[in-house]
């Protein structure tokens, strides 16, 4: 791993910021960028902040994205999310290294899986995951869970049974592990 020590340059912010706002940005080296493939026709960045470390990654395509995952022999799952017979979203899952990517295919939020949210988090998964079960608190869940032949109250396992059916809407998942 290749390391350097590099300065931000801070400037004033122009045009419509505010009084004393300020800019901030830092050269990358071009041979870092070249092997990331970011070039002019490919330059978007993703960035991760966790308090302590900005993380830069290029952004990429979920079929890139799966595809890097299955390299490495992670856990990577594919789930179409539809309302109705429309293929809304497709997240595709890395159980390794518990992240994401997302395709909407629509633009009306409320039936894509994360509604305006472009860039789940692990846990904005699992709790869509959640959502499209039947409650845990829910009264009767112990026959509920045997009838559809589940041992216990795992998401995952739930929609692999009943592919995210709900009652109240016309959503529903399908779930592939990819090799």
């Amino acid at each position: 791993m290749e390391r350097r020590v590099v300065k931000v340059n801070i400037s004033s912010a122009g045009g419509t910021a505010s009084n004393g706002a300020k800019t901030h940005k830092i050269a990358l080296p071009n041979s870092w960028l070249a092997t990331l493939g970011i070039n002019e026709d490919s330059r978007e960045l993703e960035l991760e902040f966790d308090g302590k470390q900005i993380i830069l990654s290029r952004c990429m395509s979920g079929e890139e994205f799966a595809a890097w995952g299955l390299e490495r022999k992670h856990d990577v799952r594919l789930f179409k999310f539809y309302d109705s017979n429309t293929l809304c979203t497709t997240i595709y899952a890395n159980f390794t290294t518990k992240k994401l990517a997302v395709e909407n295919y629509i633009d009306d939020h409320v039936k894509t899986a994360f509604g305006n949210n472009a860039l789940p988090s692990w846990e904005d998964f699992q709790l869509f995951l959640q959502e499209r079960c039947l409650p845990s608190q829910r009264a009767g869940l112990r026959e509920y869970l045997d009838a559809i032949g589940v041992s216990e109250y795992e998401p995952i396992e739930i929609i692999g049974k009943t592919a995210g059916h709900m009652a109240e809407d016309d959503q529903w998942l399908e779930m592939e592990k990819l090799k």
